[in-house]
């Protein structure tokens, strides 16, 4: 390998020393006027040895170990992102499908799941002001249920809305909007956690399925698809007054959200500023992104997960930095004295931190592939055992690419630092 260097027109005036001459370089033709000219910066590339991937493949077995341990740290950072991304969006998803403009919450309120609850009145209030059409309740809580196959009880979540103003997006609300006027009648999340299939199978054939929500008689007559989250395994959907009929001891007058509906051509974040300022300070006024924002904001702040998550990932990209530095130091020290000869021979440093990049660079793009596959399938497994939302994205692909190629520069970098102390008198 040293062999070709010497002979090969990299080591043409930028490499060699200043002063030294090519004696055994073959005389250049004359440049022909009409041949079109290549860049010199790929006339070099051209002529450049790829000295990284030789020395790579040179240790068969250290370079599979560097591979594997990119791979895995990878995989680790793939995974914690899609988890965490699950995270956020599965709590969020009801957030997204509210129908309102501009929402109401207590100002004790956590997240969808840990709400409290305000007074009634302030939705009278809000109709009072400019822009605002309409102002609906919308009650949620949790309780127990009992799966109508297993018979075992279960803890979802219960929404009571107005059945002639829908709070949710979902067209199967809209489709059973009468049906749900009628006593103890609820729509099923059929994306919920749990063994549902012959509950889903008999609701979509039309058949009602009977069941208990906290010791009461309930019908179920359709379904609605929003799918589990990390507070709740599903949920079911009712009127506000079936919402009020099985929970006898909850407050009418006592809110979970505010859902406002704003006249054409309102703007949302206008009316949100005069709602705050002419309620009391019990409630926070949010528009619908906002609403979203505060849910998430709940789970990446507020909780130990979002850190759990995040931590995650900055651990998978430590062991990434460890494990190829240590391949990279070892080839350096192992190569040290053929450095020290091409050093003596009048490369340049900048030379050296080229080759140890190249091979970083070999070595993100090599070990990114399987853990891009690996992440995939295992994305795939994740999503069909818990219903969470986990799916491979071209942008998170492109960013746990460019995570790699940091680490495994960062890692290159730090394993040139040896090179400089490398002395050609003190080798031989």
């Amino acid at each position: 390998m040293l062999d070709r260097l010497t002979r090969s027109a990299d080591s043409a005036p930028e490499s060699l020393a200043p002063g030294t001459a090519d004696l055994g370089a073959a005389p250049q033709p004359r440049p022909n006027p009409e041949t079109k000219t290549t860049p010199a910066w790929v006339a070099a590339l051209q002529r450049r040895i790829p000295l990284g991937w030789l020395q790579l493949r040179h240790d068969r077995g250290r370079l599979l170990t560097a591979l594997a341990g990119i791979a895995f740290a990878d995989l680790a950072i793939f995974m914690q992102l899609g988890f965490q991304n699950a995270l956020y969006d599965s709590n969020t998803r009801l957030n997204r499908a509210i129908t309102a403009d501009v929402v109401l919450i207590s100002a004790q309120a956590r997240n969808l799941i840990g709400l409290s609850s305000f007074a009634r009145r302030r939705l009278f209030q809000a109709e009072a002001i400019p822009g605002v059409a309409n102002a609906d309740p919308l009650y949620a809580t949790i309780s127990n249920w009992k799966n109508p196959e297993t018979r075992k009880e279960k803890q979802i979540l219960i929404l009571g809305t107005n059945p002639d103003r829908p709070a949710f997006d979902f067209p199967e609300i809209q489709q059973h909007q009468n049906d749900l006027k009628l006593q103890d009648r609820y729509l099923f999340d059929r994306a919920a956690r749990g063994e549902y299939q012959k509950t889903i199978a008999q609701l979509d054939r039309g058949q009602p399925v009977q069941t208990d929500l906290d010791r009461k008689r309930i019908e179920v007559i359709g379904t609605y698809k929003v799918g589990a989250s990390f507070a709740a395994d599903g949920s079911i959907l009712t009127s506000d007054r079936n919402f009020l009929r099985a929970f006898p001891r909850r407050d009418p007058g006592s809110v979970s959200i505010g859902l406002i509906y704003l006249e054409p051509g309102a703007d949302p974040v206008t009316v949100r500023t005069q709602l705050q300022a002419a309620l009391p300070n019990d409630v926070n006024v949010l528009t619908k992104a906002e609403f979203v924002q505060f849910e998430k904001d709940y789970w990446a702040k507020n909780t130990a997960i979002g850190f759990i998550f995040s931590f995650g990932v900055a651990l998978g990209f430590g062991i990434g930095v460890i494990i190829v530095y240590q391949v990279l130091s070892t080839d350096v020290n192992d190569h040290i004295r053929e450095y020290a000869t091409l050093k003596a021979m009048g490369y340049r440093h900048r030379y050296f931190i080229g080759v140890i990049l190249e091979e970083a660079l070999i070595l993100a793009i090599v070990g990114f592939v399987p853990s891009l596959a690996v992440s995939a399938g295992l994305y795939a497994l994740t999503r069909n055992a818990t219903n969470l939302p986990m799916f491979m994205t071209l942008g998170r692909a492109l960013l746990v690419l460019m995570v790699t190629f940091v680490m495994c520069c960062l890692s290159g970098a730090i394993a040139s630092r040896r090179l400089q102390s490398a002395d050609p008198a003190d080798m031989f």
